[in-house]
C-alpha cells in the first residue's frame, strides 16, 4: 500500500484557472482544449459545466469535468477519489483529512460515466495532443460505468476539500 506522506506518492494536477478534464486515453487527440476552429471550443465547453462535476462527449466517449475550483487535484485509488485542494496548508493535512471527508461529506446526486479504460487528468484548456507538455495524471481506471458523485468538505478549521468519488458500477 502507498503510504501518502513518502515523497512523490501523490501527483497533483494544476489548473491555469480553469476546470480541469478526465478524458479517455482511447480518445485523447479529439479534445481540442482551447484550440477549437468552432465558435465554442471544447475549452468553452468545458467552462459552461455547472456544478462540481459534469460530462462531456468527446469522439466516441465521454469524458468528466472537474468544475466550480481551479483547485489542485490528485486521484488518491485506494479510495476511488479525486482530491480537490481548496484550502489547506500543506499537503499533509489535504491528505490526512481524506478520510473524514469522506465519511462526512453530503454527497451531490450522481451520474453515470462509462470509461472504456485509462483516463488522463489535465487542465481542459490543453488539446489532448498536446497534454503531454501539461501537467497532467494518467488513471488507471478499468474500463466500464462508474457513478460519480461530489462533495464540498471541511474537515478541519483550516481544510477545505473538494471530493469527486467513482464507484464502479456492475453490468446488468
Amino acid at each position: 500500500m502507498v503510504r501518502y506522506a513518502e515523497p512523490g506518492a501523490v501527483e497533483w494536477v494544476e489548473s491555469g484557472g480553469g476546470p480541469l478534464i478526465a478524458v479517455p486515453e482511447t480518445v485523447l487527440p479529439f479534445w481540442t482544449g482551447a484550440d477549437g476552429e468552432e465558435t465554442d471550443s471544447d475549452y468553452d465547453r468545458a467552462c459552461e459545466v455547472d456544478g462540481h462535476v459534469g460530462l462531456l462527449p468527446v469522439g466516441d466517449s465521454t469524458a468528466l469535468v472537474l468544475g466550480d475550483e481551479p483547485a489542485s487535484t490528485a486521484y488518491l485509488p485506494d479510495h476511488g477519489t479525486f482530491v480537490r485542494w481548496c484550502a489547506a496548508d500543506s499537503e499533509d493535512e489535504v491528505l490526512a483529512g481524506v478520510p473524514a471527508a469522506l465519511d462526512a461529506a453530503e454527497w451531490q446526486p450522481e451520474v453515470s460515466w462509462h470509461v472504456p479504460g485509462p483516463v488522463f487528468l489535465f487542465d481542459a484548456a490543453w488539446p489532448g495532443a498536446a497534454s503531454d507538455r501539461a501537467d497532467r495524471v494518467r488513471v488507471a481506471l478499468d474500463p466500464g460505468r462508474y457513478a460519480v458523485r461530489a462533495a464540498e468538505v471541511r474537515p478541519g478549521p483550516e481544510t477545505w476539500l473538494g471530493l469527486v468519488h467513482l464507484r464502479r458500477l456492475t453490468d446488468r
